[in-house]
Formats: structure tokens, sequence, C-alpha cells
């Protein structure tokens, strides 16, 4: 792989892989650390790619493992209390701002409040945007098993956002 193809892979799915390391170690510091070390790790093993999955899925799959083994170490457990001590700069303090973006805000914390597997799927599907056959391949499951998980994590989203009475044109 040359420079010029990481560059390409970093702006066509950088954001994507560190959102999906944000959602398994709930860091954002911790999240942009894992999408470098992905990117590192895409650039060293690109030779090992075997082209059995999209691209995508290859950095998503590497995202994942990289993520749990961050969130397992004893690194990531302080550094995430670091970052819950230490107050952080740009917040945002305009009521528009905050209004706008609090219903949609609101879902995606249902959402992270769901057991992992089903959060988990709901972001590949939903922000992501990944097919069945790709998040089955992702997360090494039979497609069938995929779909299944998706509805039920629908179902119980759902039934979350009904009981917490949040505005279900977010969904």
């Amino acid at each position: 792989m040359d420079a010029e193809t990481l560059k390409s892979l970093m702006h066509d799915y950088g954001q994507e892989v560190c959102n999906y390391a944000y959602l398994i170690c709930r860091s954002r510091s911790m999240a942009e650390d894992i999408s470098q070390d992905v990117f590192l790790r895409a650039y060293r093993q690109f030779a090992s790619f075997r082209g059995e999955a999209s691209v995508k899925t290859w950095l998503l799959r590497i995202t994942r493992n990289l993520s749990y083994n961050y969130r397992n170490s004893a690194f990531f457990r302080r550094a995430l209390l670091l970052d819950r001590i230490v107050p952080r700069g740009n917040h945002r303090s305009a009521e528009e701002a905050f209004l706008d973006e609090e219903a949609t805000n609101e879902v995606w914390r249902r959402v992270f409040s769901l057991p992992a597997k089903y959060s988990e799927i709901l972001l590949l599907h939903a922000r992501l945007q990944l097919s069945i056959e790709e998040i089955a391949s992702l997360l090494g499951i039979p497609e069938g098993t995929a779909k299944s998980r998706l509805f039920g994590a629908r179902q119980k989203l759902s039934r979350l956002l009904e009981e917490e009475d949040v505005n279900e044109q977010f969904i």
C-alpha cells in the first residue's frame, strides 16, 4: 500500500472507524487513538488483505478487535477515568444548538444503553450503513443471526423509547 492509498482510506473511512471505536470504548480520545492504530495496522498488513470482504468491512473488523483489546486493558480503564475527571473545553453553550441536538442524542443514549450486541448492530446498520451481509462478516455470525439480532435490537429500542416517551421521529 502506498501513501496515497492510505490517505484515501483514511479520508473515506476515517470517521466511520472512529465512530465504531467510540461505540465500543465510549471515549472520544481513545476512539481517536484506536483509529490511528487501525490505519497503521491496515498499512502494515495490507498484503494480508484477501478481498473476501469489502475494504470497509476489513477496516471495521480491525477496529472492533483493537477496540475490544483497548477496552479490556488496564490502560483503557485509567485513561477513561482521567477523561471523566479532567474538565473539557469547547463545550457548546448555545441553548439553540443544544436543543437541536438533544433529541437525536437522546436516541443514541438509549441505543448505547442497550446490551452491546444490540447497540453494536444498530450502529453498524443505521450509522455506518453496512448491509446484513457485511455485518455478518464483520461480526463472524451467520446472516440469519445478524437479521434476527437487528430485529431484536429495533424492538428493544422501540420499547425503550416508548417507555421513556422519546419522540419516535428520530428512530
